[in-house]
């Protein structure tokens, strides 16, 4: 029936600082007051993140203190003329932004296509008439007319509701369908008990009714959540962080052994300009100008594995992130939950019976094949359950016609159908019908207790002959709930066997969200559900809990899909919407969407995120062990006032091309079979530790001697040319040949499976053919000021070259007899 109030609630009350005047009546605002109330409140409409320009994409892709050292390399370069030097760093740069910047403006792009937040479209009572506007022209005072299957178009206070309930999801994380009506409730009341009130974006269940819209766009409950956004902080990823701090180190060695070597030049009376020239050697010796593009190509390698897996990476950094998270905080409705009612178990002598009766007193319909249907969340469940049993409801009413109906009301619990074959339907809540069986009631509250301790909603279902609401047989319990996703608790299952703690926060009822969290596993025996649930969570809440994690020092990782767990996602070191049932706002926040809202796609994430960093670990020792194999070569002959070994182009030859290639190979490694059986790093661990750094340091000391020692013998029976050439082949040959040992920094190259990369022993032999290509052609030799090499010098280059690979190797196996653990070499 529908109701109108006898008072006015507090939400009606005398319209206040730019609070509208409600309209008069119930016919409407008119034309004219709607168009200046549109004018005055503006367009319905969130305020949307602002696009990312497509140049500010492009820029951010050059801010890291990596970046500024390799270009202002290239400008010294290019001031003291080195023009190919300059020109090589400065293409490095500029491949490294688009690669970036590709990624990055192509998840933007999608983005905005899974667009769809509010409804396009309202129904509104203006002068006196139904009409239909577009949602963005719904204004502050409109009267929305409201049926089963809206979206609400805006806030509003119900003025008139019949049978009228409503999915409140998206905003209390609650899937169960909340009753409204017209009595007032207090407006400090909880959102989820606010039964007097819509609220924009949630959807009407049952019912039909008529609100009178208090708020639109950003002054709705909605907009205050996309409001929480902007005070929620979104820091630099951890990779970030870390790699920002290997550039800086790498700047401050770069400054010291430039002042260094400067300095010592000064003294010894050299020329400035030559001195100069050979620090900027030096500098260039020191950075691996490839790094940049080696990180951003293993984050864009990850983002293309995860697309395959239906996963929409917004910011490239953020699979490394989840890669190193300790910490998921997780939405229940619709993440770990499918976010629709299902029946979960049935208590009764005979369940088919107790299905027959309660699809007899539904009035919701099953879509085709049993599908998705109309009506009530609750009843659509039945349906489906009594669907899987040969139940069919078209079959029921065909058979059973209905005579009388009493639908559901509140003050009642219940609701029955007298139909054709004279029999009574009842289905309602156990305190409601008890009362009216005369039998089949032993051991219902008792059942009833045990389906409600697990977090289930109980309906008692009752049969009775004739009309009257008296004398039934109690036939059966239903126990309803949002069920879990079942490839969502293998994934949690995954997470705690990877060492990360997985966190509920919901808006749900407590028992119900203690109850999922047990099934799930999130809680175990003997848990305190305490730190791992928290139920009747406000957006507030969420970001709180968020911080509260993080002040902890963990790494955090926020799923959800509703717009209340936004502010929450932008929070937490990254955000997982869903992209299917997640909303707008939502995605905006996030950063990784799941286009098929599967949570085990979170799993997939954390192991590619752990394989690229473990991969980018690899590759930067590798690339720094040659750096530093260089910078000591070039450091060490300084020192004893031996002539450059090496010129500019040969080192950047080395860095760019003889480095960079095989470190591409190894940056996109398979992940190692055991990646998701280790703990998460500790969230403070650098990315280079002390064990990296001292396997830079010894590897590349040896390096240095073994090319110093071929430089050092060649000077003087050679001529500075020849010497000069052996020294740069027999780097390039070691450096190649150790990619090989670089794969893994405790197995050896054949325990990892010399075929498990093929495209590493592709582009060692490419290289190679490279070197020999610099040697054959007549231009580029002269560009690199290099000698022919005789059959048996090459091969001395190679077989010399063998020697730091073999003594990474031979440390390995040395590690395991002694119980170490090999250093990440």
């Amino acid at each position: 029936m529908s109701t109108k109030p006898d008072a006015p609630s507090e939400s009606r009350a005398a319209p206040g600082p730019g609070r509208p005047a409600p309209p008069e009546g119930s016919a409407g605002l008119s034309a004219p007051e709607a168009a200046r109330r549109l004018a005055e409140f503006g367009p319905n409409e969130l305020r949307h993140a602002a696009g990312i320009p497509a140049w500010r994409v492009l820029a951010r892709q050059f801010v890291s203190p990596m970046v500024a050292l390799l270009a202002v390399a290239a400008a010294v370069s290019l001031a003291l003329r080195e023009v190919a030097d300059a020109v090589a760093i400065a293409t490095i740069l500029v491949l490294n932004a688009v690669v970036g910047f590709v990624q990055e403006h192509r998840a933007e792009r999608a983005l905005l296509a899974l667009r769809s937040m509010i409804a396009p479209r309202a129904r509104v009572r203006r002068e006196g008439r139904a009409t239909v506007v577009p949602a963005r022209e719904v204004v502050p005072g409109d009267l929305l007319l409201l049926e089963a299957g809206d979206v609400v178009a805006a806030d509003g206070v119900l003025r008139e509701a019949h049978e009228l309930s409503a999915v409140e999801a998206p905003l209390t994380g609650e899937s169960v369908p909340v009753s409204k009506g017209t009595q007032p409730t207090s407006p400090g009341a909880p959102l989820a008990e606010r039964t007097d009130r819509i609220f924009l974006g949630t959807a009407i269940a049952t019912g039909a009714g008529l609100a009178e819209v208090t708020g639109t766009g950003m002054a709705t409950e909605m907009g205050r959540i996309a409001g929480l956004l902007e005070t929620a902080e979104r820091g630099a990823t951890p990779l970030q962080v870390q790699l920002a701090r290997v550039g800086r180190t790498l700047i401050l060695a770069c400054l010291a052994v430039v002042a260094l070597v400067f300095g010592l030049g000064l003294l010894r009376g050299q020329d400035p300009l030559e001195v100069l020239l050979l620090s900027v050697s030096l500098a260039v010796a020191a950075v691996p100008e490839g790094l940049p593009a080696i990180v951003t190509i293993a984050l864009a390698v990850g983002v293309q594995r995860m697309a395959r897996r239906h996963a929409l990476v917004r910011r490239l950094a953020a699979v490394e992130t989840l890669g190193s998270a300790t910490v998921i905080c997780t939405d229940k409705t619709g993440t770990l939950t499918a976010g629709a009612m299902a029946v979960r178990e049935v208590r009764g002598e005979d369940p088919d019976r107790v299905l027959d009766a309660a699809a007899a007193c539904c009035d919701a319909e099953l879509g085709p094949g049993g599908g998705d249907g109309t009506g009530d969340p609750t009843e659509i469940a039945l349906l489906a359950a009594a669907w899987k049993r040969g139940i069919r409801r078209e079959d029921i009413e065909s058979a059973r016609p209905r005579l009388e109906v009493h639908p559901f009301e509140t003050a009642r619990r219940r609701m029955s159908i007298h139909r054709g074959d004279g029999r009574l339907y009842v289905k309602g809540a156990l305190e409601s019908v008890l009362p009216l069986c005369s039998r089949g009631t032993a051991g219902a509250e008792k059942a009833n207790r045990a389906l409600a301790s697990r977090g289930l909603r109980v309906l008692a279902v009752a049969v009775g002959e004739g009309p009257l609401e008296g004398d039934l047989e109690l036939v059966g319990l239903v126990g309803l709930a949002d069920p879990p996703r079942p490839e969502a608790i293998d994934a949690v299952a995954a997470a705690r066997r990877a060492g990360i703690a997985t966190v509920m926060i919901t808006g749900d009822h407590p028992d119900t969200a203690r109850a999922i969290a047990r099934e799930m596993g999130i809680v175990g025996e003997g848990e305190d559900p305490r730190e791992r649930v928290h139920a009747r969570a406000t957006p507030e809440d969420k970001i709180r809990i968020v911080r509260q994690w993080k002040e902890r020092g963990a790494v955090v990782a926020m799923t959800g899909d509703g717009v209340n767990d936004a502010p929450a996602l932008r929070e937490a070191h990254i955000g997982v919407a869903m992209g299917r049932t997640g909303t707008e706002v939502t995605r905006e926040a996030a950063d990784l969407v799941l286009a098929d809202d599967n949570y085990a796609t979170i799993v997939a994430a954390v192991r590619e995120g752990r394989a690229i960093h473990g991969n980018i670990r690899k590759t930067l020792v590798y690339l720094l062990t040659g750096n530093a194999a260089e910078l000591s070569l070039m450091l060490g002959t300084a020192l004893v006032a031996l002539p450059s070994p090496l010129v500019p182009i040969h080192l950047l030859w080395i860095n760019l091309v003889t480095d960079g290639l095989p470190a591409l190979s190894l940056v996109v490694d398979p992940p190692d079979p055991d990646v998701l059986r280790r703990p998460p790093r500790p969230p403070g661990e650098p990315m280079l530790g002390r064990p990296q750094w001292k396997a830079v340091a010894a590897v590349g000391v040896l390096e240095a001697a073994l090319v110093g020692t071929v430089f050092a013998l060649a000077l003087p029976r050679h001529g500075l040319d020849l010497a000069r050439t052996l020294a740069f082949d027999t780097l390039v040959a070691s450096e190649l040949l150790r990619a090989f040992a670089a794969r893994s920094p405790q197995r050896i190259f054949w325990e990892v499976g010399a075929l498990t990369n093929l495209a590493l022993l592709g582009v060692i032999g490419i290289s190679m053919l490279l070197q020999a290509a610099l040697h054959a052609w007549e231009p580029t030799r002269e560009l690199f000021r290099l000698v022919p090499l005789s059959p048996e010098q090459a091969l001395l280059c190679v077989a010399l070259g063998l020697i730091p690979v073999s003594a990474v190797e031979l440390w390995k196996l040395g590690a395991r007899w002694v119980g170490r653990p090999a250093r990440e070499a």
